[in-house]
């Protein structure tokens, strides 16, 4: 047994490191390319977006994929981290000269405000299971988003003036400035965000969640997705794990949308940005890349970001073949006929390895 248990950690340790080893190669080869000149300002324009919908994935694949709950609210953490991070940078922008400074701290409070609002929502939520939390986790998202459109804030000589829906009422002085002013959201937001930013992100997304998978509390979690009763009876606390790992997951979602909102002028709590197609978006990233596989994650967020403007020049067949790759990542995932042929595959493959290294 304890020989099991080695080689499976081994393995798992290779796979983890494969996973960073594969975003850190990608890097350097996108980096050498824009040095060189070879990649196009449309391209070098999806990196940002690219990382960011690789984090948002990777926080929800561990709510959906190791917690096994159904969430489709993620768009509404997204929106709190951008938000939250966004306000603090327009607020600190004049006393915090340095770029990388100011990001970082709009980042840790974007994350942690994701986080608050994640245990917050998830006291009540993770009570209940299925479609239930589904319907309750999209409700919280539009909530926020509709909450954030309403909301004015503004800061002048006279210190911070609120409103609820009528921004009207704030009277500012000449030098006053608006922080939040409702639906037109945030403006002249710096640009802070990076594909080194981005990089640095995933890779920080990626060692937490590897970790907490791997450690003590994780394995509660999996044992409380696979059988509650079972966990339970054996003395796992349910509401403290499953708290955890949606409090992480939010946190994540969170991060990703301070990096989203910073690499925007302008960020607004809008459908097309915060809403429930964004939330259904960042879950077909999920499924398709594999449920409990944060590489799989990555690589569908990348292809299928890029996949609408690399097709662009097809005009009308656009959507369909983006569709018919869909599916067809959907079967070699998640099809009994395609899994046996991948393991077969991987088992010829390693057979030829051992035999060569021989």
């Amino acid at each position: 047994m304890a020989k099991i248990n080695i080689k499976s950690i081994k393995k798992q340790t290779r796979d983890h490191l494969l996973t960073f080893a594969m975003v850190i190669v990608v890097y350097v080869v996108v980096q050498l390319l824009i040095t060189a000149g070879q990649m196009s300002s449309l391209m070098q324009g999806l990196l940002v977006p690219m990382c960011t919908y690789s984090i948002v994935a990777i926080g929800l694949n561990l709510c959906v994929g190791y917690l096994g709950e159904l969430s489709i609210g993620h768009a509404g953490f997204m929106c709190v981290g951008a938000f939250s991070g966004a306000f603090c940078t327009k607020l600190l922008e004049s006393v915090i000269t340095n770029k990388i400074l100011l990001f970082a701290v709009a980042l840790l409070v974007g994350t942690a405000m994701a986080a608050f609002f994640g245990f917050l929502i998830g006291i009540p939520v993770l009570r209940l299971r299925g479609d239930y939390l589904a319907i309750v986790t999209l409700a919280f998202g539009e909530i926020i988003k509709n909450i954030i459109n309403v909301l004015y804030i503004a800061k002048d000589v006279d210190g911070f003036h609120f409103a609820i829906s009528n921004g009207n009422e704030i009277k500012l002085s000449d030098e006053g400035t608006w922080l939040i002013n409702g639906a037109k959201g945030i403006t002249k937001i710096p640009h802070l965000s990076s594909f080194t930013a981005g990089v640095i992100l995933i890779l920080i997304s990626l060692f937490v969640v590897y970790n907490l998978v791997n450690s003590r509390s994780g394995r509660a979690i999996m044992a409380i997705r696979d059988n509650r009763i079972a966990a339970e009876s054996v003395g796992i606390n349910i509401t403290k794990f499953k708290l955890m790992a949606f409090t992480i997951s939010a946190a994540i979602a969170g991060a990703g949308g301070v990096l989203y909102a910073h690499n925007l002028s302008t960020v607004t709590a809008t459908p097309a940005n915060f809403g429930y197609n964004m939330s259904i978006m960042i879950l077909v990233f999920v499924v398709l890349g594999g449920m409990g596989n944060f590489r799989g994650s990555i690589l569908a967020a990348v292809l299928l970001t890029l996949l609408p403007e690399v097709l662009r020049g097809l005009s009308d067949y656009r959507m369909l073949i983006y569709s018919i790759v869909l599916i067809a990542m959907m079967l070699f995932n998640w099809a009994p006929k395609c899994i046996e042929w991948r393991q077969k595959l991987m088992a010829g493959f390693k057979k030829n390895t051992e035999k060569g290294a021989a």
